[in-house]
């Protein structure tokens, strides 16, 4: 089967329901500010061709890139096509591809100019004549938030955020969402002068991963684990973001940013929100928004912030048979900056449901491997049964759920080792998804694009959400900035010997995935 053949029952990204309420998105013009960087490069314009290629767009969809390129259409459907070949996950039909790029058009001009905004005015006007958009319009902001308020004026000023006869008009904007509470609120109030709330689509790119999604369905379609889910069995829960990766090529972005800026508040604490809320009344956005918010606002930090946190910056070193250099030798880093390259936190939850269940947050680059994960551990069974010997043989019994790159679910447990003893060893029951399922799961942002043009937000964050989780952060970044330079790591490792003392306080390590 070909992929433009591709069937609702074999596609990941359509309802398995009612099957006249397949996901296809409507008519309309998806313009990308930004379209030449990395992220539309290597994520936004495959993602698009994809969701064409598995039948998900409507046949009038159009695309308008914005940049400073000298460039006519047909150069920006070169540069779309390149990409496309390099990086779509699906394969490459011409037909599909004819298709596509026929609604494809290039505004050239400055984020200040004003005539380049009257351009596109006139390119989107005459898109829903020749098209049929109807005046469908997203705006995706793939640029830094410094330059939001120079863009979102000119789409006021220029009447393009303006909703009329029934059309919408939104705006998807990328993380980071601000640096602190305070810029993350002047930059909600920057945006939301422009678009009302509901048309405003924040993009973590964590939320559109299958297995995140996942976790509503671990906890609440299976009456197994939901019982378990709480302070009276679990021990502690430990969410991991690790990168065997430097920063080589980013130093100009993560340089004053950090890792826990970068991942811990947004990817991490949305993670340790899905895991710790209460169940929604539905799957709807506002129930399940209401749900995450109430949890982020439970969160608290330890009181004392010296020994509930680590950070550290990755040393020069070996690495996987490779020499690597250190953060500080990296190009373009400042040889003074204190900027960390790991993170952790020691989080407690202020609910029933969690009292006295701690939960250790970690990222890092250069780290051992490449893994995301979420590890509820549970409390130990009193296991007078068994003798001293036969307990130390056992771990504790633990839930994984892998983020990636290896989507799926482990349980650990004890069982009996095969002989005439009673000797009990820790084994594994391992769910993945590349096994479990015939259809291929959807990349983050083909999910997270077509919900867009949907109009379905459940997967984005309000700006309530963002702002909790700055809360929690700010009070770190304001200790770590006071506190000298971190410590130094190796690479390959699994993180400076504060992190490891972290849990060590309170009789626990770290897991090593």
């Amino acid at each position: 089967m070909s992929p433009v053949e591709l069937s609702a029952s074999s596609n990941p990204l359509r309802s398995r329901g009612d099957r006249r309420l397949s996901r296809i998105a409507g008519p309309a013009a998806l313009v990308i500010f930004g379209v030449t960087g990395d992220l539309a490069r290597k994520k936004l314009l495959p993602a698009i061709y994809d969701l064409a290629n598995r039948g998900l767009l409507s046949p009038s969809f159009s695309l308008v890139g914005f940049a400073r390129r000298d460039w006519d259409d047909e150069a920006f459907r070169s540069f779309v096509l390149e990409h496309v070949r390099a990086h779509a996950r699906t394969e490459f039909s011409e037909s599909v591809w004819r298709e596509l790029a026929k609604g494809m058009r290039f505004v050239r001009g400055e984020f200040d100019d004003d005539e380049a905004f009257d351009t596109l005015r006139e390119t989107l006007h005459r898109l829903d004549g020749e098209r049929g958009t109807r005046g469908n319009h997203g705006f995706y902001l793939s640029i830094p938030p410094r330059s939001f308020p120079a863009v979102t004026a000119q789409l006021r000023r220029a009447q393009l955020a303006d909703q009329r006869n029934g059309s919408w008009r939104r705006v998807i904007i990328e993380k980071p969402f601000g640096e602190n509470l305070k810029t993350a609120r002047e930059l909600n109030g920057i945006v939301e002068s422009v678009f009302p709330g509901d048309s405003i689509f924040r993009i973590d790119h964590y939320l559109g991963k299958e297995t995140v999604q996942n976790i509503l369905a671990l906890r609440f379609a299976n009456h197994m684990f939901e019982p378990l889910w709480n302070a009276n069995h679990v021990d502690h829960v430990q969410i991991t973001m690790a990168e065997d990766i430097g920063v080589s090529g980013r130093a100009g972005y993560y340089d004053g940013v950090g890792a826990a800026r970068d991942v811990i508040q947004n990817h991490l604490l949305q993670l340790l929100a899905l895991t710790v809320m209460e169940e929604p009344l539905s799957f709807g956005a506002a129930d399940l928004r209401a749900e995450k918010e109430k949890a982020l606002a439970a969160v608290r930090l330890p009181s004392d912030l010296s020994i509930g946190t680590a950070r550290g910056q990755y040393g020069s070193g070996w690495q996987g048979g490779e020499y690597v250099r250190g953060f500080l030798e990296e190009d373009g880093m400042s040889p003074g900056s204190t900027t960390e390259t790991y993170a952790a936190l020691r989080l407690e939850v202020d609910a029933r449901r969690w009292m006295g269940v701690p939960f250790y947050v970690r990222t890092g680059k250069r780290l051992g491997r490449r893994v995301t994960e979420i590890a509820i551990t549970f409390k130990d069974a009193p296991s007078y049964l068994f003798s001293p010997s036969q307990r130390a043989a056992l771990g504790s019994n633990a839930l994984v759920i892998r983020v990636q790159p290896d989507e799926g679910v482990t349980i650990r447990f004890g069982a009996k080792v095969p002989g005439p003893g009673l000797d009990v060893r820790d084994v594994t029951m391992d769910f993945g998804y590349g096994h479990a399922f015939t259809e291929s799961s959807p990349e983050a942002y083909e999910r997270l694009i077509l919900d867009v043009l949907l109009g379905e937000p459940p997967l984005f964050p309000r700006h309530e959400e963002v702002e909790l989780s700055w809360q929690i952060l700010d009070p770190v970044e304001e200790y770590w900035a006071e506190a000298g330079r971190p410590e130094t790591y190796k690479p390959g490792s699994w993180g400076p010997d504060s992190a490891m003392a972290l849990l060590a306080r309170d009789g626990r390590s770290w897991r090593r995935p």
